[in-house]
């Protein structure tokens, strides 16, 4: 970086505060595709720029779509990557809106596509989010602040049992019944705007055993909550397979998952996408039955300890990789 490029405060604190994860593992998984001129990779949770840093300044010759819902995080990711300018192409969008920013930017298909799930530095960082159950700030959690309901909402208007349900299977939270009555004997008196009281409602109701384990007792509402408010595994379920399906031939994907839901979502395609279609006991398999993908990864791959002492937002990390090895058949 030359003297007239050096970085402004807001960008180093940008850069401090995000430590990309296992940046070095999927730079590998996806340089394969990358490496040859003309190749486009897309970032579909651009975050604060961190991993789409890496693949310009690792690829020269690549170009970069980066996606982002949150234009906070596009703003501040496109003054670090400021560099590449000519090279990257920063889009407010959902993830699942892969299909028409690339009909948009006459993109038919792509050599790269990286998801890195999950809540980003800087919404963690930022109170006033609401994302963090460590400290009080206003019940928000989208990601997109300018559409869609908030947590508050969803805490205060929705019916008893479907609070039960999302605690249950978007939070994977045993306790769900017992939460839920506590929010709604809470919401009966005044509504629930602050994360400070609802972790307090959350304490108190949980049995002194369920508050021994598993670290914060509110970790998986606000998990639950985040996940609702933001639509993210019913975009998840549509973004997968878009991002698959604009995959050249050739053309490597990268999906980093921070909660078993995600990441069984992400298996289930990519071991589709690998697997014959054809039926049982054909001694030869036509090509229209072949699989289109082949899996990089054994399973999901963790990050090291090193990393994790390094970058503790990396723990629940799991990588999964495939490669489009041919296309779809046709009739």
């Amino acid at each position: 970086m030359t003297t007239e490029e050096q970085p402004t405060n807001e960008e180093s604190a940008v850069r401090e505060r995000h430590n990309p994860v296992m940046l070095r593992r999927c730079l590998d998984l996806l340089a394969p595709a990358l490496a040859e001129p003309g190749a486009t990779v897309v970032d579909c949770t651009l975050g604060l720029g961190g991993h789409s840093e890496a693949l310009l300044g690792t690829f020269p010759a690549a170009r970069l779509i980066g996606l982002d819902r949150d234009q906070a995080a596009l703003r501040l990711a496109g003054e670090r990557l400021a560099p590449y300018a000519d090279r990257a192409t920063l889009v407010h969008a959902v993830y699942d809106e892969l299909p028409e920013v690339l009909e948009r930017l006459g993109v038919p298909r792509v050599q790269g596509v990286l998801f890195d799930l999950g809540v980003s530095s800087m919404q963690l960082d930022e109170p006033e989010r609401g994302f963090a159950y460590a400290q009080d700030a206003p019940l928000d959690m989208r990601m997109d602040q300018t559409r869609g309901r908030s947590a508050a909402d969803v805490l205060n208007t929705y019916p008893p049992g479907e609070l039960v349900r999302l605690l249950r299977v978007y939070g994977e939270e045993k306790q769900a019944k017992r939460i839920v009555e506590a929010v709604v004997r809470e919401r009966a008196e005044r509504p629930l705007t602050s994360s400070a009281r609802l972790v307090e409602l959350i304490r108190d109701a949980l049995p002194q055993a369920a508050k021994r384990t598993g670290g914060n007792p509110a970790k998986r509402t606000f998990q639950a909550l985040r996940i609702e408010v933001n639509g993210e595994l019913e975009s998840l379920e549509r973004a997968i397979p878009a991002a698959v399906g604009a995959l050249a031939v050739g053309g490597r994907i990268a999906v980093l998952s921070y909660h078993s839901l995600e990441d069984r979502l992400v298996k289930r395609v990519l071991t589709a996408g690998a697997t014959t279609t054809a039926p049982p006991g054909l001694p030869v398999v036509p090509e229209q039955y072949q699989p289109r993908l082949k899996l990089l990864t054994r399973g999901a791959e963790l990050p090291t300890e090193d990393e994790i002492a390094e970058n503790r937002r990396a723990a629940p990390a799991r990588l999964r990789g495939a490669e489009r090895i041919r296309e779809e058949h046709t009739a």
